[in-house]
């Protein structure tokens, strides 16, 4: 499987929208219908997609944007994040601070609404459980995991200003009246 249909089955699970819960169970539905070796190259795209959003900065908008983010919470927000398809997902690993533009987020800061999905990530070993009845192989290609030796205190409120201006504006100041 190519980057490419690993997010065009994550788009086509994101039809009709819902909640995150359901896109992910649609994904599970859709990827069972393929072959077990596709199964297979879809948990090797996602486990080098969540590779490669593990960064100290999104780790960071995480924790502001649901109050907090142990090492599973920050996986079931790459979860939630997942869900939100190729160009959200690209843009808030690259730009954290860009989250800071979803309606759902800017509405949280008010509401509190944490944004995880656990279920995102148990995909393809849903999918190959329910394809073939046996459990999926284990990858033997590791994805390295990149440093993450510039964690700061994401409870600063001042380096969040720094570094996450737009989030910080929404989660760290009082709402305007």
């Amino acid at each position: 499987m190519r980057t490419d249909d690993f997010w065009q089955l994550i788009d086509r699970a994101r039809a009709g929208a819902g909640e995150p819960g359901a896109v992910a169970a649609r994904a599970v539905a859709l990827l069972a219908e393929r072959t077990p070796e596709e199964i297979v190259g879809y948990a090797h795209h996602q486990r080098r997609v969540l590779a490669a959003s593990y960064r100290v900065d999104l780790w960071g908008a995480a924790y502001l944007i649901n109050g907090g983010a142990s090492d599973d919470g920050f996986e079931y927000f790459r979860g939630w994040l997942m869900t939100q398809g190729r160009a959200v997902f690209a843009r808030a690993v690259t730009d954290p601070d860009s989250l800071a533009e979803l309606p759902g987020v800017r509405a949280a800061a008010l509401s509190g609404e944490e944004f995880e999905c656990e279920d995102m990530l148990a995909v393809p070993w849903d999918a190959y459980r329910k394809a073939t009845a046996t459990d999926l192989p284990a990858d033997r290609d590791p994805v390295a995991q990149p440093d993450l030796n510039d964690f700061w205190d994401f409870d600063d409120e001042e380096e969040a200003r720094r570094r996450l201006p737009r989030l910080a504006a929404l989660f760290t100041e009082p709402p305007a009246e």
